[in-house]
């Protein structure tokens, strides 16, 4: 396996952990927060933006190329 091949299985595996691990933290933060059905929707509505347009920014690179 070279470099490239380790780092095409790699990334997306890392980039998973790390949505998660942030998942796990504003799950935290909100059951520490008391913020309630609506406000932990709205945390995660917001880190689900972040990881939306992480996705779209990669789909449109491959259209371009």
């Amino acid at each position: 396996m070279d470099y490239q091949q380790f780092e095409a299985i790699a990334m997306p595996v890392m980039l998973l952990g790390l949505v998660a691990f942030m998942g796990f933290i504003v799950w935290d933060l909100a059951k520490k927060s008391q913020a309630g059905r609506w406000g932990t929707a709205v945390l995660f509505f917001g880190l689900g933006l972040g990881v939306a347009a992480f996705i779209i920014k990669e789909v449109v690179i491959i259209f371009l190329d």
